[in-house]
């Protein structure tokens, strides 16, 4: 392997900033959860490198920005740990037989997942009406393509995570958008607009639960008034439910499959995978599955999925032996939040946060960064000097180039989600404290000179 390409993570961390980083883990924000940090079994703590191993987070950010730009990566939704250790012994078990020909799909494969969901959700799975998918994207995409023809409408709440809108565009269909509530720092549904928004060319709803990019894990209420005007209107539910195994302390994720309602459960089609859950996005690995036969036959008209030995191996693993590395992640995760919590309301007056529901992204309102900047101004010039043409730059796009260049942070700007996106940037907080605590202090130390 070439010398430039070897992870080192103590390069990683004799260029970075050490004094601002000490500082920051220094505050009291941090100081309730360091104990915490360090305490379990497994070690989240120390920051692991991932430059050098063609990282889209990582180093597409380097190669788009410059090395000496980004200091920390905290943009697209995968995470900066080191995998399960049970899910590295089992790939390097399977490495050391040395023959990589055709796989049948063992049984065991789709136990464990029909297991897992049972003993964490009480959900239980028909393995007949159960497809292996070689990811979420291209399972939502064969739905899309059974029950959505060409040119129809397909409806969403927004914002919402940018990479529906690629799965739809590919799929023929055209983006719906109905737009969630801002409540106190929070989101709600608007089941009014979103029932006026449905049409006779409406004809499926794709939901995010939890949900990407707010963190809201949707109430029982609200997935039943939303399931009852589905059901109703004739609007096939997709239900993303990828980021379920992160929910904050005091919430819970309710899984669409188990709304009292059978029918408004027969009129959707759950989807999900590991890769969120442990780090495996890579291995290209997920499924779905619905309690109505009719649809899962359906779909199996427009579904080939093309499943990969490592992966499959890797979400044995996981299922199988992974659940106390997962336990203790997502009580490290819910601590990230409140880190990012306290240290924002103590140190970034110009940034509003608002712990979320779930997941492990920090949804940022960063409208006064952007009216201190003059972001509008700045992107209405740019598209001024670009011509009709070439693609709009938002004032979100600005802002992101700004921290680029002002805290070598690199964050994602809200207007990718949709309508309700304006004003804010996504921040993927599943790193490590110390990590985290470095890219807060350079935002903070930019935000200072602004």
């Amino acid at each position: 392997m070439p010398r430039k390409h070897v992870l080192n993570r103590r390069a990683f961390l004799r260029n970075a900033p050490i004094s601002a980083l000490a500082s920051a883990v220094g505050t009291g924000a941090a100081s309730g959860t360091a104990d915490a940090a360090t305490s379990g079994k497994f070690d989240f703590d120390t920051p692991y490198n991932r430059i050098g191993s063609d990282s889209v987070k990582w180093d597409r950010q380097i190669s788009i920005y410059g090395r000496d730009n980004i200091a920390v990566g905290m943009g697209i939704a995968d995470m900066d740990f080191r995998c399960a250790p049970a899910i590295t012994k089992a790939l390097a078990d399977r490495v050391r037989h040395e023959n990589w020909g055709y796989l049948d799909l063992p049984r065991s494969y789709t136990e464990g997942i029909i297991r897992w969901n049972k003993r964490h959700y009480g959900v239980d799975i028909n393995p007949d009406l159960l497809l292996v998918t070689d990811g979420v994207h291209p399972g939502i995409i064969s739905v899309l393509k059974t029950f959505s023809p060409p040119g129809s409408k397909v409806l969403m709440q927004t914002p919402v995570y940018d990479g529906f809108y690629s799965d739809i565009a590919f799929a023929g269909c055209k983006p719906e958008e109905s737009p969630l509530k801002p409540v106190n720092g929070r989101y709600a549904m608007d089941l009014e607009d979103l029932e006026r928004r449905i049409s006779h060319d409406t004809k499926t709803l794709i939901l995010c639960n939890p949900h990407n990019p707010t963190g809201n894990c949707w109430s029982r209420e609200d997935l039943t008034n939303l399931g009852e005007i589905c059901t109703r209107r004739g609007v096939l539910v997709l239900a993303d439910e990828i980021h379920c195994d992160f929910v904050n302390k005091g919430n819970r994720h309710v899984p669409y499959c188990t709304l009292d309602n059978r029918k408004i459960v027969a009129n959707s089609i759950t989807f999900k995978a590991a890769s969120k859950s442990f780090g495996l996005s890579a291995f290209k690995n997920g499924w779905m599955f619905a309690d109505n036969a009719d649809l899962i036959a359906r779909v199996r008209a427009n579904h080939k999925p093309v499943l990969n030995t490592p992966g499959i191996v890797a979400n044995q693993a996981a299922y199988a032996e992974g659940a106390d590395w997962l336990e203790q992640l997502a009580a490290y995760i819910d601590g990230n939040h409140d880190f990012v919590e306290a240290f924002i309301g103590a140190n970034i007056p110009l940034i509003r946060f608002t712990k979320p529901q779930g997941t492990y992204l920090a949804w940022l309102d960063v409208s006064r960064v952007a009216a201190r900047i003059g972001t509008a101004e700045l992107a209405a010039e740019a598209n001024r000097s670009n011509g009709a043409s070439a693609k709009p730059i938002t004032p979100e796009t600005i802002l992101e180039r700004w921290f680029v260049t002002n805290a070598k942070v690199q964050l994602n700007p809200g207007t990718a989600y949709g309508l309700g996106g304006a004003g804010h940037m996504r921040m993927n907080i599943a790193t490590s404290r110390k990590t985290l605590a470095l890219a807060l202090t350079n935002i903070a130390d930019a935000l200072k000179k602004a």
